[in-house]
C-alpha cells in the first residue's frame, strides 16, 4: 500500500510525482508532440500527415504527399525548435520526414 501524505500538496505537484514514479513522462512526451505538431502544422501540412511517431530523440512524420516532403526538408532545423519551443523543453533532436 502507498504511503500516504498528511500534508496539503497541490495538485500539480501530486501529478509531477505520480508520473516520476511510474515512469510515465517518455509517453506524455510522445503525445505533446503529436499535439505540438497539430498546431503548430495547421490544417494543410495535417491533411497530409499520415503518422506522427517520436522514437527516444527522433521524431518520425510520415507524409503522403512527396512535394510536401521535400519543401518541409528545406527547414527541418527550424520545425524542430519550434516544436521543442512548443513543448517547453527539447524533446526531439532529429526530425526524418517519410
Amino acid at each position: 500500500m502507498a504511503k500516504r501524505h498528511n500534508d496539503n500538496l497541490p495538485i500539480s505537484d501530486i501529478l509531477k510525482e505520480f508520473v516520476e514514479a511510474n515512469r510515465l513522462q517518455s509517453g506524455l512526451d510522445k503525445v505533446d508532440v503529436r499535439d505540438a505538431w497539430a498546431n503548430m502544422m495547421g490544417n494543410g501540412v495535417n491533411n497530409y500527415t499520415t503518422e506522427v511517431k517520436l522514437d527516444r530523440d527522433t521524431l518520425y512524420v510520415a507524409l503522403s504527399s512527396s512535394v510536401l516532403r521535400e519543401e518541409l526538408s528545406y527547414g527541418k532545423q527550424k520545425i524542430i525548435n519550434m516544436l521543442n519551443e512548443s513543448i517547453g523543453k527539447e524533446v526531439i533532436k532529429v526530425l526524418v520526414l517519410r
